[in-house]
């Protein structure tokens, strides 16, 4: 075609020198561009054969999956005891640390003991006067007795006198019985601890007038070793559970089913709980059945009042698969996940699923041992229309750190000052080059 081209343009008789050699030109610059996109279509083939796309997958590996229930309460300490004045007065001292742990019988305050010491004082004396006024009726009683029987002396005097030696006696016992209940009262103005545990701030001052008829609050102890929870679930629930538990199909610590904690932020605590009891009977209000946990808290990490969520077992789930919840597409027809075959390629499968599990829905029907779920990367599949697929194992993000603030996409993509004059340096010495 060129050739032709050029023949016509010079065998023309009107043809002129010039004429023929711009001919020759435009022949050559169209060679040029028909040479250049022969190359450009060879490279569109190569570029053809890029390798398949990269997808996170998970491996099939079936296992006892315990299919649980989250039910939400607060902790309470298993033991707590409000300290209160037994003995009115004046408080002079605070004997402990503010929230510190304290033992049972540890002194707390003391309260102006000077009253209760006198009445000790006044019991004490009365004692001594009694004791002497036994003596006396002891020694009369022994005199009168060789003199009755010689009729030296009535009857009547002798029986008087043995009249006043029982009433010197139950005088001793009365006296005694005020000592001890002096004592008692000196003791009641150093308050102690009832039982060991965990005591709050002080709840009076030095200098403050305290009462024991009113019963003053003092402070508060609180056991915190081991806390409890209670909750509510439904009948229906959990008589199953006590179904699961009778058939040993549960696994039991000493007896109870174990239970685990959620704190607030959604992580889980470190100690496993047990569940302690149910009640017996059902609110017939709300159909619900009172439950109660016990939590170790050897760490003294948890506080009592705190909000948490409870995961008790339900029934334990054999041959089943954890499967992560973005890899399954849900519908009306079918729940399916993709899976990536032998030879590369991939093909949706359907499955069954029991319940959701965390960021996990637990599969029970579908799958196979071995088979490679695809989790993430086939959105990029599915724009390249790619038939074949490359798998490696997907591992899941790190949780982001919930104190830590994100990241806005203006502070993504704004420049520091450091990188602004290093590019400016780079665009510099680009241009030198040039």
């Amino acid at each position: 075609m060129i050739q032709k081209i050029i023949k016509a343009k010079c065998s023309s008789k009107t043809a002129r020198h010039t004429g023929c050699s711009k001919a020759i030109t435009m022949a050559a610059v169209a060679t040029l561009m028909l040479v250049t996109l022969n190359g450009c279509s060879k490279n569109n083939q190569e570029g053809a054969q890029a390798p398949a796309p990269v997808v996170g997958v998970v491996t099939v590996e079936p296992t006892t999956v315990t299919l649980d229930t989250e039910l939400s309460g607060r902790l309470q300490p298993i033991r707590e005891a409000q300290v209160v004045a037994r003995a009115t007065g004046v408080v002079q001292k605070r004997l402990f640390t503010e929230g510190s742990y304290v033992k049972q019988g540890q002194p707390l305050f003391q309260i102006d003991n000077a009253p209760y010491v006198a009445n000790l004082e006044t019991a004490q004396a009365s004692l001594a006067t009694a004791q002497a006024n036994l003596a006396k009726a002891n020694a009369d009683v022994t005199r009168y007795r060789p003199l009755v029987q010689a009729n030296a002396i009535s009857k009547q005097e002798f029986d008087a006198a043995i009249a006043q030696q029982r009433l010197a006696s139950a005088q001793v016992k009365s006296a005694n019985a005020a000592i001890k209940t002096a004592k008692i009262n000196v003791g009641y103005a150093y308050v102690t601890a009832p039982i060991s545990g965990r005591i709050g701030k002080a709840l009076v001052t030095e200098g403050a007038l305290v009462s024991q008829a009113t019963g003053t609050p003092l402070a508060l102890i609180q056991q915190t070793d081991r806390l409890y929870v209670d909750l509510s679930q439904s009948a229906a629930t959990v008589l199953k559970l006590r179904q699961a538990m009778a058939s040993g199909q549960l696994q039991t610590i000493e007896g109870q089913v174990p239970v685990t904690i959620v704190l607030e932020d959604g992580t889980e605590y470190s100690e496993q709980g047990r569940l302690l009891f149910t009640d017996l009977t059902v609110d017939e209000n709300t159909g619900q059945v009172s439950l109660r946990a016990e939590i170790p808290n050897t760490s003294n990490l948890l506080m009592a009042g705190m909000y948490v969520q409870v995961k008790i077992p339900q029934a334990q789930v054999g041959n089943a698969v954890l499967i992560p919840q973005q890899a399954v597409t849900r519908g009306t027809t079918g729940d399916t996940v993709m899976v990536v075959n032998a030879d590369g390629s991939y093909a949706p499968k359907t499955i069954t699923i029991a319940q959701s599990q965390g960021n996990n829905w637990v599969v029970t029907g579908g799958l196979n041992a071995g088979d490679q779920v695809i989790v993430d990367g086939m959105a990029a599949v599915q724009m390249m229309g790619a038939k074949k697929v490359q798998a490696k194992p997907w591992q899941p993000e790190p949780a982001q750190n919930p104190n830590q603030p994100a990241t806005t996409p203006a502070q993504q993509s704004a420049p520091t000052a450091e990188q602004g004059k290093a590019d400016s340096g780079n665009a510099t010495q680009s241009a030198e080059q040039k």
